[in-house]
């Protein structure tokens, strides 16, 4: 590396920040405090700390993020987006999926090998959800799969509270749950099997008054927080799923006798409708016959936090989460999310550099040493990507983004020593050709799956899709980069390394056709595969507005967007 990331990560990378994090990922408690849950779940309480790059959470914009945590949060997203007039395309929907299989275990650092980790730590299917108590708090009322809830920021900043849900499925192999995933990112939940969790993202921030939540609250769960339930096989949560009261070993640690585990290579049918009780994520594993579900109810321990700035407690209150819209556009968006979607098919990357070296990452639970700071990737260890030509190699004492590392002997059957703090230098696993492109002895199969169904018997067409990225409100915050998101200069769909040249490589959608019809897959060129001109895909910036403050909508750009001449991956 020739630029050091001290203008940009330095500041992160502190034992201030650090000491916050471990009190945020674990503080010593032994029962939960809600009274829909009496029994004790865990010995501790914890909850996903979305203040420090974890892999869980909704891209907010930028301009939210500096104000809220006062240096970069978010994470590269890739997307497919899906529009449709139909009503109820916005909370009721069906997509058909093939999981992902990797290569062998053997020789995992071979060059030019890689995994499914690697790439990308969740792949997730999203929605625009109804949440009173978060962002932007000027409604108190929100009316479940209802356009009346689209309001354009210019017209008015009195909008309904919002939330985004996240449908995530986790690759198998490395560090296992909950080890790093409280801290930073996706785990395993199993050395051979994937898992799949419910993930529902809200913001305690109020935009007019300018007001976060009050800072016993804050200390708690954070300014973004999540509720999290692992899809269970009766439906039931294994713990509550709220922040308040989520514990380690019930919440985020995986049960493979209550949880779905699925194969890799199995086919799927994953479908979302609302219910009295909240939306119901269902998933029908094809091959194997077996078949989980979640409901976002208050019976599962969901709830949202209070929103209270000149208070000191922190309330759970707990809540049936409904979808937000019935139809889903460009309209029918979460005003606080860098994105520019409601229903969605995401791939979450960017999160992982291996670590190659004599020295030895100690074992954390957390990724996080007593003394509150993070693992890093030894000095005199390489980042170590086995790219081939034009990889980067480069030392680890250059790279402050080589944080929250385990040591190979830690993980569950893909012994890879590596790092997962977001990868803001753009040249980890990511960012290298080794993506899906055919060869399957070195990568991974890709994440495929079809475009949606709506309707009540799942039958109708979404007309419109468009393949997105949240490139310019990651590059707008990087020294290197002079990315103007209000300007919309300067921003580049290949992004920039710290070494201020375009990164080596950069994933993008494709389109072929398989067993299960028509499918979406992420990667690099596949064989008998349309990808729309590459990386040409994510098309030119796109404007939205946001309400900051009392006076008028910001204009800002925060995503590419390439839309799609129609569906021209329709289900069948």
């Amino acid at each position: 590396m020739k630029v050091k990331l001290s203008l940009f990560v330095g500041a992160v990378l502190s034992a201030t920040v650090f000491a916050a994090v471990a009190v945020a990922a674990v503080s010593g408690t032994t029962s939960v405090r809600s009274h829909h849950f009496t029994k004790t779940w865990g010995t501790k309480h914890a909850h996903i700390n979305c203040a420090w790059a974890a892999g869980m959470c909704t891209e907010i914009q930028a301009d939210l993020q500096r104000k809220l945590f006062h240096h970069y949060v978010g994470h590269d997203e890739p997307s497919v987006l899906f529009n449709s007039n139909t009503p109820g395309s916005g909370n009721h929907m069906s997509y058909k999926v093939t999981l992902p299989k990797d290569p062998s275990p053997s020789h995992p650092t071979q060059k030019g090998k890689s995994y499914q980790f690697e790439l990308s730590g969740a792949d997730w299917f999203g929605m625009a959800m109804c949440d009173t108590q978060s962002f932007p708090e000027q409604v108190k009322t929100c009316p479940p799969d209802s356009n009346k809830n689209i309001l354009d920021p210019r017209v008015s900043p009195k909008h309904v509270g919002e939330a985004y849900m996240e449908m995530q499925f986790y690759p198998p192999g490395w560090i296992p749950w909950p080890t790093w995933q409280v801290a930073v990112g996706a785990s395993a939940c199993s050395a051979t099997q994937w898992c799949a969790a419910l993930n529902i993202d809200s913001l305690s921030f109020n935009p007019v008054t300018q007001q976060a939540n009050n800072t016993t609250c804050l200390n708690q769960v954070g300014e973004e927080y999540v509720n999290f339930a692992f899809v269970t096989k009766n439906g039931k949560s294994q713990a509550p799923a709220n922040p308040l009261d989520a514990t380690t070993q019930g919440t985020y640690t995986p049960h493979p006798k209550q949880d779905l585990f699925m194969r890799p290579g199995d086919n799927l049918r994953v479908s979302f409708t609302d219910t009295k009780n909240g939306l119901r994520v269902t998933i029908h594993d094809l091959s194997t016959g077996k078949s989980g579900s979640m409901t976002a109810s208050k019976a599962n321990g969901f709830a949202q936090i209070k929103y209270d700035p000149t208070g000191s407690s922190c309330t759970a209150i707990p809540y049936n989460f409904h979808p937000m819209y019935s139809t889903s556009s460009k309209k029918t968006r979460v005003t606080w999310a860098a994105g520019a979607y409601n229903v969605a098919e995401d791939t979450e990357i960017g999160h992982f550099q291996s670590c190659l070296g004599p020295k030895k990452i100690p074992a954390t639970q957390f990724g996080l040493l007593k003394n509150g700071k993070p693992t890093i990737c030894p000095p005199g260890n390489k980042e170590g990507e086995t790219a081939g030509k034009g990889a980067h190699n480069e030392p680890s004492d250059s790279n402050l983004d080589d944080a929250f590392c385990f040591p190979g002997s830690e993980a569950l059957r893909i012994h890879i020593s590596g790092c997962s703090y977001t990868n803001i230098g753009f040249d980890g696993y990511s960012y290298q050709p080794v993506w899906p492109n055919g060869n399957t002895k070195l990568h991974p199969t890709p994440f495929r799956f079809t475009s949606p169904l709506t309707g009540k018997k799942y039958n109708l067409q979404y007309k419109q899709a468009a393949i997105s990225v949240d490139l310019p409100d990651i590059e707008s915050q990087l020294p290197w980069q002079h990315c103007d998101r209000i300007a919309g200069t300067g921003c580049t769909h290949i992004p920039f390394t710290d070494d201020k040249a375009p990164a080596l490589f950069y994933p993008f959608y494709s389109i072929t056709h398989t067993k299960i019809g028509c499918v979406w897959q992420m990667g690099n060129k596949m064989p008998h595969s349309n990808d729309f001109g590459g990386v040409k895909q994510y098309g030119p910036l796109y404007a939205q507005w946001y309400t900051e403050g009392a006076g008028p909508a910001q204009k800002r750009f925060n995503d590419f967007y390439g839309p799609r001449k129609g569906n021209p991956c329709p289900q069948k």
